[in-house]
């Protein structure tokens, strides 16, 4: 049986394509490491959380309110799409060939780290999140990134076993650009995965 530290390593020999937050490389090899997506999972689940003492008001977070994104995504499950701040992100750099949602088994190895963490975290739900650059429509992108969010975890509940009722798909499209400067930058085409809860 192949063990956890094994696996990890085979994600970074292969070149995992794991984006830290911001999308900046984690370190020097690119791959952002188990304890980093922890790390990230664990702030994303308590944003906006304010804890109060009983009898007090809390006080108005301006920056939870506008973080909210406008865009109605689409979805394989009724939910909404709060941005998370870009240095609190985990993004993977899933690549499908072009016009086509199936993941190919060179891009399955990018998920390794990302499977490992979400099996030992205490989270109860995880966001997919599909994203595309700004090349086509509007309406195809969207359509197209919910398909890509879907195969993911599709891929998730098969091949990692996490329990599907964990898991909810998203496709934004080219609505929320890491690169806003370069809407058709590669960068822009990702998966992000948000703990919610």
């Amino acid at each position: 049986m192949v063990s956890l530290k094994h696996l990890i390593a085979i994600a970074a020999i292969a070149g995992s394509g794991l984006l830290a937050p911001g999308g900046s490389l984690a370190q020097s090899n690119g791959v952002m490491t188990a304890e980093e997506m922890t790390e990230a999972f664990k702030k994303q689940k308590t944003r906006g959380l304010v804890i109060v003492p009983s009898g007090q008001q809390p006080a108005t977070d301006s920056t939870a309110e506008t973080a909210s994104v406008a865009t109605t995504p689409t979805t394989d499950e009724s939910t909404t799409y709060a941005k998370v701040d870009p240095q609190d992100q985990v993004n993977i750099q899933v690549s499908f060939d072009f016009d086509s949602a199936a993941l190919r088994d060179d891009q399955k190895v990018k998920l390794v780290t990302l499977c490992q963490v979400m099996q030992a975290v205490d989270v109860a739900l995880f966001q997919i999140i599909g994203h595309t650059d700004s090349s086509g429509s509007t309406s195809y992108n969207e359509r197209l990134s919910l398909l890509r969010a879907q195969e993911v975890k599709r891929h998730l509940i098969s091949s990692c076993g996490i329990d599907e009722n964990r898991l909810k798909a998203v496709g934004m499209g080219e609505s929320v650009p890491l690169d806003a400067q370069n809407t058709r930058s590669d960068e822009n085409r990702r998966v992000e995965f948000q703990a919610l809860g």
